[in-house]
């Protein structure tokens, strides 16, 4: 018998206040500010860059024990009908056959000229119920795309845009944080692989539903609740600080994380261009000779077009960096201008040692190395460029020197099994 789970009633829920500025709060927002926040707009939500402790911290926080982020500005999509696979199939960039109840899996939504319109997590519940989490902003686009491909199909489409709250914790200490709050957490965390969720309780009785996943290549979990129980739950992760030295964070170290990933920021590293020729591929439905997709999906024609635009990722020789504005540029060898920066953050628990990258999280690092950070990120080129590669980048005065590599922070958590880090 195939196994299926019991989405939580959610739609019934509402968040949504608003700044003197006309920008939506999450409810955590007032925490946010007791705690002294650096708060600025982001995709029309008041969300904290970074709190007291600085990005830094923040940042070796989630790799030396874990952090919590406020994710609630995401938004969340429902479908449910016999038909709700095969309109995913169809919009949707990966392909979902294999997918069982209780697995998640990353991919994007395209547009017609294959452009990324949004890249999304969707959750299988059952047969005919799943869920996508999507950015800030794209709940309403993402609906009303789903709903424009849904033509006779019989599915019931939901937009929950500011029903759920969201929180991240990450970090190699989550799973024993939540041993702490989590009813059964030895059944919970038994057998529970990458990208895969269950709908549990906390000792409170408060039903969320958690997964193994998120965005910052560390070992971690989504949590999704209900609005009202989210600062109860926020609170209560906090105080094991003194022992696991937990604490929060905001988008400055979100950013930092992710690049140091080589995990993309959409509508930065992926937006108006062919979502192809980029570190993502494993997004899209390729055989397994990577001559053609396994399946019809929307913007798939242009993806076999030549192009010549190729996204890679970059390491610094040191921490600096420079802006993504449009003055800067990338330059080769010979100083032609061949692109443009996309995303440059530094990763402050990494460096190079001995002409390879190592991480704080590295088990063979030496004892004695000092971490000084390296910057990183992605740049769009107008050529297909070797790991290896030398390039400058350029913000009319400032430039530094990167290397064009593979790979950026090793020794990421995220994939590791789980009894690595609660047994």
């Amino acid at each position: 018998m195939t196994k299926e789970y019991q989405m939580p009633d959610w739609s019934n829920n509402e968040y949504i206040k608003l700044t003197e500025n006309n920008l939506k709060t999450t409810p955590l927002h007032d925490w946010h500010l007791a705690a002294g926040a650096n708060m600025a707009d982001f995709a029309g939500f008041h969300m904290p860059l970074w709190y007291g402790t600085g990005v830094k911290r923040e940042h070796l926080a989630v790799l030396n024990s874990a952090g919590v982020f406020d994710t609630s500005h995401m938004a969340c999509i429902t479908l449910k009908g016999e038909d709700s696979f095969d309109l995913i199939q169809l919009c949707f960039t990966r392909d979902i056959k294999s997918l069982e109840a209780g697995r998640c899996i990353y991919g994007a939504f395209l547009d017609v000229n294959g452009y990324s319109i949004d890249d999304a997590i969707i959750y299988k519940f059952s047969h005919d119920i799943y869920m996508i989490c999507v950015n800030s902003g794209m709940g309403s686009v993402i609906c009303n795309h789903l709903i424009l491909n849904k033509n006779s199909l019989s599915v019931e489409i939901k937009d929950l845009t500011c029903k759920i709250a969201k929180m991240d914790i990450q970090g190699k200490n989550s799973a024993k944080i939540l041993s702490k709050i989590l009813k059964n957490p030895e059944t919970i965390f038994n057998k529970m692989p990458y990208f895969s969720f269950k709908i549990v309780e906390l000792i409170d009785g408060t039903v969320i539903l958690l997964s193994r996943s998120g965005y910052t290549g560390e070992f971690g979990f989504e949590i999704f609740i209900t609005p009202e129980a989210i600062l109860n739950l926020w609170e209560n992760i906090l105080n094991t600080k003194k022992q696991f030295n937990i604490i929060a964070c905001g988008l400055g170290a979100r950013d930092s994380l992710r690049a140091g990933a080589v995990l993309p920021l959409s509508h930065q590293d992926i937006g108006n261009w062919v979502f192809i020729n980029h570190p993502w591929e494993f997004a899209l439905p390729y055989n397994r000779e990577k001559t053609d997709f396994t399946k019809n999906f929307i913007g798939k024609d242009k993806l076999t077009m030549k192009i010549n635009k190729h996204i890679y990722p970059f390491a610094g020789d040191n921490l600096k960096k420079v802006g993504t504005s449009e003055k800067s540029v990338v330059l080769d060898e010979k100083l032609n201008k061949i692109g443009s920066v996309l995303t440059c953050v530094t990763d402050m628990g990494i460096d190079w040692y001995n002409n390879k990258i190592v991480s704080a999280a590295s088990l063979d690092l030496p004892q004695d190395i000092k971490l000084k950070g390296l910057s990183c990120g992605f740049v769009m080129v107008n050529k297909e460029l070797a790991n290896g590669t030398k390039l400058q980048l350029q913000e009319g005065k400032r430039s530094i020197k990167v290397t064009i590599v593979g790979d950026v922070r090793p020794d990421r958590t995220a994939r590791k099994a789980i009894n690595n880090f609660y047994n």
